[in-house]
């Protein structure tokens, strides 16, 4: 029993901790920058002022976490990001293909948890800073509204992902917000007055069907005329959740300060539209609906952003601008969206792509006043109008696995952030990143460390792509489609395949590449036939004058035509897909991007694959072969199909696949790392969505590891992820080491994209 008669001012507890590295905001940036840092032994306090990790991705909000793959309706292949948003990624697509939510939750926290070198802080907000100088952190001051606790951390480095900048506003960092006039950055699509220089906050619900008639009563404060939202006719009783993106508002107040209010808002908007579909009578299929599930806080889209070293501009996406101190990358559209939101005329979003992905430079992740302050999430250094390609979480997270990064190197070498770029550290910080599984692009890792650089590898077989085999699934040419197929530089052979005609026609056929080689928009036609087709089957024997002039994929483009149909196959191999000139409208992809001339974006087509269990790939025969997949691809640098497989593929014939490492002389290796195919094309979208499977089909799950004298160093069962890190328990001297893997299934064969070893 406590007592205490009181009578004098109390404090509040409080508790010190001191960190290599406090990180403030645990959405999906802010996890996955903890998590990266920790691993690489930097002691972490992560503080969430959330009950849970993950942001607009969390059970809380429920948007999907999406970057570069873009649903699937860009140009971006194998674009998903690489590194720990991969893990997490792949790890919910295991668990939760349905898409739960809250499994996705339990998915963040678990992987926090494990970590011994984070110590986690939730429902903890920032409130104040201590500095030790005008430009430079020395401590936040938190407080835990659960366990009524204040704590003050103290670090030498500071990373703010909090959405709204809380730490780098306090701190004093220069920042902006709202859109920069078109002339500051000759940015041809920056947004005018009318249309609004800030995107708003959305809020969502759910409904669920319970076999039984369901009632609803709207509370007093739902919107009562719905006709107030003049797309009021999208509302239907099928779409929920985020779907719903368009129920966004806030765009005309300030989106810091005014939250509250707009969740008020966004409230009366969301039980408005409910009220509409149960009560209006338009919708009898609503009838066993019941309203399962409304969001309590707004997911927030745009707030500050704040100022770094160099601030990423509309060109740098469109152009693809390369960049020397490039640590990340980004491949969402440019996507704005009208101030108004879902009171807007206008539609509800702005899209335009760009031809591919592009890099992000590690100057736009650092204060450019406050010395020892890292910026990740949405805050980080960027225009209004670049804000709208960055904003996305995959991406955004992608970019603070190099501020984690970073923040070691800034550690073991006593620098501050600004340092690593003006102290030429980063090719070591690109070094670091790619070894880890991080993409970026136009970069091949070169890792002195790695003993497979200097070993011999060999393999039991390494397949040469006589062609695909045929199925009985013929398809018709409803839309144009390609089979990417790579290629050396030279003279291409004759491509055989099979059509079923069911009326005499023309099937033109065209082969196309694209303008850079490491993009995958087929947006250069280098040579086109014309081939006759009868009634029936016809077997087309096509031949193509042209030459590649580089080592690319080449894209078999076959037009439109409905009465032509293909034969595809049931065979998929890593690095091969099909792609289809088709719509998606969730993306702004209607086949083919035509801009106003006047807004500084491209004009191009839209070439994507279906998703599986469609995409299957075209049967076709080519008896020169194509010699794409060798074992030397797992030394290569690239983890990730780009202008090439860049993965060792082994026979599909080969019953026992093995890949051989030798070294001269013997090596002692302590670590191995390999890196599967989890289908970097596959966007994974975290929530809502479902997902035809929960290990992808590329995957090799069963693999033995043994070492020159026969014996069994490792052996794994159900591997799913991407990046498998084999620490030894001992030390193991040796002279070779041979991977067995077993094929993922009859009709995809093993593959590998890299074997790395350290001592």
């Amino acid at each position: 029993m406590i007592t205490n008669q009181g009578g004098e001012k109390r404090q509040l507890r409080s508790n010190e901790l001191a960190a290599d590295l406090a990180i403030i905001g645990g959405g999906v940036s802010g996890t996955c920058a903890a998590i990266t840092a920790a691993r690489q032994g930097l002691k972490v306090v992560l503080v969430q002022d959330r009950p849970v990790l993950g942001g607009n991705a969390s059970s809380e909000v429920r948007l999907w976490m999406l970057g570069a793959t873009s649903h699937m309706g860009n140009n971006n292949r194998w674009a998903r990001e690489g590194g720990v948003v991969d893990e997490l990624m792949v790890e919910n697509m295991y668990r939760n293909p349905e898409g739960n939510p809250l499994i996705f939750d339990t998915v963040l926290l678990d992987k926090v948890v494990i970590e011994p070198n984070i110590t986690l802080l939730l429902n903890t907000g920032v409130y104040d800073v201590e500095k030790s100088a005008a430009d430079q952190l020395s401590a936040v001051k938190a407080f835990c509204s659960q366990n009524s606790t204040e704590y003050i951390i103290h670090a030498p480095l500071f990373c703010d992902a909090s959405g709204d900048g809380i730490v780098a506003f306090l701190a004093g960092a220069a920042f902006r917000m709202g859109a920069e006039a078109k002339e500051e950055f000759g940015e041809q699509f920056a947004p005018t007055k009318e249309y609004g220089e800030l995107l708003g906050h959305s809020l969502y619900f759910y409904s669920k069907d319970t076999g039984k008639s369901v009632k609803f009563v709207a509370p007093s404060y739902a919107l009562d005329d719905i006709t107030k939202i003049p797309r009021f006719k999208n509302f239907n009783a099928r779409e929920y959740g985020c779907k719903l993106w368009w129920l966004e508002y806030g765009g005309r107040l300030d989106t810091v300060h005014d939250t509250e209010k707009i969740k008020w808002e966004l409230w009366k908007v969301a039980y408005g539209a409910w009220n509409y579909v149960k009560n209006s009578g338009n919708f009898p299929e609503a009838e066993n609906l019941a309203l399962e599930w409304v969001g309590t806080i707004p997911g927030k889209r745009e707030s500050r952003r704040f100022e770094g070293e160099y601030i990423i501009k509309q060109q740098d996406i469109v152009n693809q601008q390369l960049h020397n101190d490039a640590v990340a990358f980004g491949g969402w559209s440019i996507d704005l969206h009208p101030a108004d939101g879902v009171f807007s005329e206008k539609p509800g979003c702005n899209q335009w792509h760009s031809k591919g992905i592009y890099q992000i430079p590690y100057r736009a992740l650092y204060s450019r006043n406050i010395r020892n302050l890292f910026l990740a999430g949405r805050i980080i250094s960027a225009t209004h109008v670049a804000f709208g390609s960055t904003r996305v979480m995959a991406t955004a997270a992608h970019a603070a696995q190099a501020v984690a990064m970073a923040a070691k190197i800034c550690k073991d070498k006593n620098l501050l952030p600004a340092d690593i770029y003006h102290k030429g550290f980063i090719p070591e910080l690109q070094t670091e990143l790619l070894r880890s599984g991080h993409h970026i692009p136009d970069l091949v890792l070169h890792d002195a460390l790695d003993l497979v650089r200097s070993a011999q590898v060999t393999a039991s077989s390494e397949l040469l792509l006589t062609g695909l085999p045929e199925s009985e699934l013929f398809k018709p040419l409803e839309f144009s489609v390609a089979q990417m197929i790579p290629l050396k530089a030279g003279a291409i052979g004759a491509f055989v395949v099979h059509a079923e005609g069911d009326a005499a026609t023309k099937l033109e056929v065209e082969l196309r590449i694209s303008s850079k080689k490491s993009n995958h928009t087929p947006d250069l036609t280098i040579d086109k036939v014309s081939l006759p087709i009868n009634v029936g089957r016809n077997c087309l024997q096509i031949s193509f004058d042209a030459e590649m002039p580089e080592e690319s994929y080449a894209f078999l483009t076959f037009m439109k035509n409905p009465d032509v149909k293909l034969q595809f196959s049931a065979k998929r191999v890593t690095g091969l897909l099909s792609v289809f000139n088709a719509i998606n409208k969730d993306v702004s992809n209607y086949g083919k991007q035509s801009p106003p001339a006047d807004i500084g974006v491209d004009e191009f087509e839209f070439w994507c694959p279906k998703r599986r269990p469609e995409g299957q790939n075209i049967a076709f025969n080519y008896e020169s072969g194509i010699n794409a997949f060798g074992a030397a691809n797992v030394n290569n640098g690239i983890d990730r199909p780009v202008s090439a497989p860049n993965a060792w593929v082994a026979d599909w014939k080969d019953k026992n696949p093995a890949l051989t490492i030798s070294w001269k002389e013997i090596k002692t290796v302590k670590r191995i790392e390999l890196l599967f195919d989890t289908d970097f094309d596959h966007p994974m979208e975290s929530v809502l969505m479902g997902h035809p499977e929960n290990v992808m089909p590329f995957c090799v799950g069963n693999y033995v590891i043994k070492d020159d004298k026969g014996a069994i160093v490792f052996t794994k069962t159900g591997n799913y992820q991407s990046r498998n890190i084999i620490e030894l328990t001992e030390p193991l001297n040796t002279r070779s080491l041979t991977i067995y893997l077993e094929h993922p299934s009859d009709e995809v064969p093993a593959a590998l994209f890299s074997v790395r070893c350290y001592q």
